[in-house]
């Protein structure tokens, strides 16, 4: 993927070298990462995919995590090890999660336990309570609709190539209003394919907002990506 200097300040090498070494490093600021996932590179890519209980998720972009970011420049995880996920508290949210956050790991299950992993590993140093965390993550989906997006734009899941830059990542920040980050696997055969977008939301997960950096040692991506259908 190109790298974009708006998003990537100028640092010295030392600064880049250490970062380099931090899982997901970023940049600056005090905000939450949302990455968003195409469930059909999930599903076609080696390790393939179970549906859940419920059902075959619909044909859109799930949540994949909501990780905040501190000044600090690293992605902090697992800040409290004794909060666990009261389901009860947040029942009133389930069915939206089973939509907007599906669980596509095998054994096929219902989703807590990937959402349990959420809160513990991202969600317990968000600052926010249980119920705003998950409120936060499907709030800022919402926000991004990012499957009409790139459908208007005639980039749609049907196996065909496009343009990472020119067209994807484009399309995105002209919906969005910033620049993502565009994150990318391998299917069956090899081939480069959409997999994550990310985009930023302020601390409270109301808006989205300018990414100060976009975290690397992700996927990346060719010059052209397939999108594959699900």
């Amino acid at each position: 993927m190109e790298t974009m200097k708006s998003m990537i300040p100028t640092v010295s090498t030392l600064i880049i070298f250490a970062l380099s070494l931090a899982p997901l490093p970023c940049f600056a600021g005090d905000f939450l990462y949302l990455v968003l996932q195409w469930p059909g590179s999930y599903c076609s890519a080696k390790h393939g995919c179970c549906f859940p209980k419920n059902g075959k998720p619909a044909n859109d972009f799930t949540i994949a995590g909501l990780w905040p970011c501190y000044l600090n420049a690293t992605i902090p995880q697992f800040c409290n090890s004794h909060s666990h996920l009261n389901l009860a508290k947040a029942s009133n949210l389930t069915k939206s999660l089973q939509v907007n956050w599906a669980s596509l790991a095998c054994p096929s299950n219902d989703g807590s336990n990937l959402w349990a992993h959420e809160w513990q590993q991202h969600g317990t140093c968000s600052g926010l309570n249980q119920v705003d965390y998950f409120e936060s993550a499907l709030r800022l989906k919402k926000q991004v609709n990012l499957l009409k997006t790139l459908n208007n734009a005639g980039i749609q899941p049907n196996g065909r190539f496009y343009e990472t830059g020119a067209a994807v990542e484009e399309t995105i920040r002209k919906a969005v209003g910033y620049m993502p980050g565009v994150w990318c696997n391998n299917d069956k055969s090899g081939n480069r394919q959409l997999y994550q977008v990310v985009v930023c939301g302020d601390v409270v997960g109301n808006r989205i907002i300018d990414c100060p950096g976009i975290p690397m040692g992700k996927g990346e991506c060719a010059a052209s990506i397939k999108f594959p259908p699900f």
